[in-house]
């Protein structure tokens, strides 16, 4: 409490606890005292305790359990968002082992928003397939992909619990990938998703829809991918447009 003299009195508990966890004085899973022990501890009112204990929820570091307390949670998932990768080239990245499981495959006739996506009419046929992606055999993603019949067809006969579709379209079917188009929006998970990935229905999800595209820019692969919020969150670099670098010298930011 005494290294951060400047900061609010909430902060400065924070600090002091997220510090305990980083030096391992509790371990992931471990129970953290209770608000009392807490007011005890650091003499502060209720109100500081919990807006500490909202802090280090935010900041990935606890999760609470209804009628249990608080525990110390495994740190989020950094993902970079720098290029187009598949599931299992990210988790390869962070040095995590990534799995799948196959929930279904199917023929369905494409939806408005599929068939727009893919660049085909309403109602053409398309491969649907659902997975489950985990990552050190943590559900990590619901995953919803469409593809065009004829690639779609083959790609079902392999065995995705082991395969990347991504590796499948460039390796086995010559369809490389050149770029994709992605939408980020945050949701709350249904029953239907909260159930594959073994958390509560409304929990906070990343929703990401990627459309991918060949070198012959024809899209041949259309995700709609749910992340868990509560272990991933997604980060990348921006630069300046040089038309604003360019300003001339003293000129306000």
């Amino acid at each position: 409490m005494n290294s951060h003299p400047s900061l609010p009195l909430y902060a400065r508990v924070e600090e002091t606890l997220a510090q305990r966890i980083q030096d391992g004085v509790w371990a992931i899973g471990d129970r953290l005292p209770s608000e009392e022990q807490l007011i005890e501890e650091f003499s502060v009112s209720r109100t500081t305790v919990r807006t500490t204990i909202q802090n280090l929820l935010q900041r990935g570091l606890v999760e609470i359990r209804r009628g249990k307390g608080t525990f110390v949670t495994q740190p989020k998932i950094a993902q970079a968002l720098t290029g187009l990768t598949g599931f299992v080239e990210d988790m390869e990245a962070l040095g995590m082992k990534a799995t799948a499981r196959v929930l279904g495959k199917s023929i369905v006739p494409a939806t408005v928003d599929v068939a727009r996506k893919l660049g085909i009419e309403e109602g053409e046929e398309v491969v649907a397939i659902r997975r489950v992606r985990l990552a050190d055999g943590l559900p990590l993603s619901y995953d919803e992909t469409y593809l065009p019949a004829d690639l779609g067809r083959r790609i079902v006969a392999d065995d995705l619990a082991i395969k990347p579709i991504f590796s499948l379209l460039e390796n086995e079917y010559d369809t490389p990938l050149s770029e994709a188009e992605y939408r980020l929006e945050a949701v709350a998970a249904d029953k239907m998703v909260a159930s594959a990935l073994k958390i509560a229905v409304g929990s906070p999800l990343f929703l990401i829809e990627r459309t991918s595209y060949s070198t012959s820019h024809r899209a041949v692969d259309y995700e709609k991918l749910y992340y868990r919020g509560d272990k991933i969150q997604f980060v990348t670099r921006l630069t300046r447009p040089v038309t604003h670098a360019k300003r001339k010298t003293g000129q306000a930011a």
